[in-house]
């Protein structure tokens, strides 16, 4: 059983006496200085740290050695002078004043210790390893390292205030818009999963990464509102009203979407409403699906001495009619990547052909990019749509035009793919 009774002390405009002037006694100030404590520094000579506090008017500095008395009216006491004698002496004296003492010098003799502490935002946790203070610093990284990853509950109560998650019940709570990448749980961002680790409500789309949503507390509302292909059963007008709606309740709203809420995302018209409600926004970003999908199959969108840039469209515009959207898009050592663009695969192939690219120009078709279907379709633009069609392509899938996929695993080196062994022509497994 252990002799410590854990305790928080509220030192703010209390006095408190720090002996030493080095470097660790210029830590226990910066602590006490950010916890609101009166601080007296007792030191002859000081590290040039507290030398500026001191100038700065943020401490007391008496530059003479510790003496009897120096005590007086301390709540708390931390000796660092890295003399044995001297640390004795103080502590003594604390002993006889029922002062509390921190002891750098002899934790044995001390009578208070200060744990490692992990903050992250208002949750404060304070980590003690048997007095073994290397021990309680990777207890304490730890701990801090899972509260920031959400691997830890974060979540508030309900009936509970707070400044970051809002106000009490009824008052307007948050939104944020997380990107949750092409699918796979490991590509959300660490603070998408902090988000997902304090939501109440979480609005989620089909290509999301979905799986996380099986570690959400039981009465966390989860709304789908996922699209698939031609079929929208919650336009974008009504998720913007339900965010608001939750959001106006009082509660911790996550917007979980596939990719990054700005590509393609509708992110900028969630965020616009959502301010427009008087609403506080959070925007994380996420892995977009136009570079990691092609990564996936081993397609780098830029590469030195073959792309030098890369463009990004929307696969559901019809390039053909719309000129203008490849009207800038350089030909040379450039990249295009359609994003939702299987069913206006043969019109775009056409366009960008059109618009001044050889028939023979590299493409591929990366299908469910991170999910168990992976699958990638290799062609040219003269190709691709018919090689797509006789493999039954389905979205989602992204669209890579450019000599970058000839890089490509699969890629003979001739002018068109070389299919592995046991795998159709023009296909590549993921």
């Amino acid at each position: 059983m252990s002799d410590l009774l854990p305790l928080s002390l509220r030192v703010e405009g209390r006095r408190v006496v720090v002996v030493g002037g080095g470097a660790v006694a210029a830590r226990s100030v910066d602590g006490l200085l950010a916890a609101g404590a009166d601080v007296v520094v007792v030191a002859p000579e000081v590290v040039p740290g507290l030398a500026a506090l001191a100038a700065a008017g943020r401490v007391r500095l008496e530059r003479r050695p510790y003496a009897e008395g120096d005590l007086d009216g301390a709540w708390l006491a931390v000796t660092a002078t890295g003399l044995p004698a001297v640390d004795a002496a103080v502590s003594a004296e604390a002993e006889r004043r029922r002062t509390w003492c921190v002891d750098r010098g002899d934790a044995g003799r001390a009578t208070a210790w200060t744990p490692s502490v992990a903050r992250v935002d208002d949750v404060v946790v304070a980590v003690s390893a048997g007095r073994d203070p290397r021990r309680a610093v990777r207890l304490r990284d730890g701990v801090a390292a899972a509260l920031q990853a959400g691997d830890l509950p974060l979540r508030r109560s309900p009936a509970r205030s707070s400044s970051r998650s809002g106000v009490q019940a009824g008052g307007a709570g948050r939104v944020a818009l997380v990107g949750g990448g092409p699918g796979d749980p490991g590509l959300l961002t660490a603070r998408g999963r902090r988000l997902l680790a304090e939501a109440d409500v979480v609005v989620v789309d089909r290509l999301g990464p979905r799986s996380v949503l099986e570690e959400l507390d039981d009465d966390v509302l989860v709304v789908d509102v996922g699209k698939t292909p031609g079929n929208h059963p919650v336009p974008q007008e009504r998720i913007n009203e339900v965010l608001v709606e939750h959001g106006l309740a009082g509660r911790a709203v996550v917007r979980l979407k596939g990719g990054d809420p700005y590509v393609f995302g509708r992110g900028g018209e969630e965020l616009a409403a959502c301010r427009a409600a008087g609403l506080e926004v959070e925007v994380v970003p996420g892995v977009t699906s136009a570079v990691s999908v092609p990564a996936a199959a081993g397609i780098p969108v830029t590469h030195r001495g073959v792309a030098r840039g890369f463009t990004v469209l929307t696969g559901h515009e019809d390039l053909a009619a719309t000129p203008a959207l490849l009207a800038g898009v350089p030909v040379e050592a450039h990249t295009v990547v359609l994003l939702m663009g299987v069913s206006a695969l043969a019109a775009s192939a056409r366009a960008l052909v059109a618009t001044g690219r050889p028939p023979t120009t590299p493409a591929a078709v990366v299908e469910d990019g991170y999910g168990p279907r992976q699958r990638t379709t290799l062609g040219t633009l003269a190709t691709i749509a018919d090689l797509a069609a006789e493999r039954g392509v389905r979205a989602p899938a992204v669209v890579v035009v450019g000599d970058v996929v000839r890089l490509a695993p699969g890629w003979g080196a001739g002018a068109g793919p070389e299919a592995r062994p046991g795998s159709p022509p023009g296909s590549q497994p993921g």
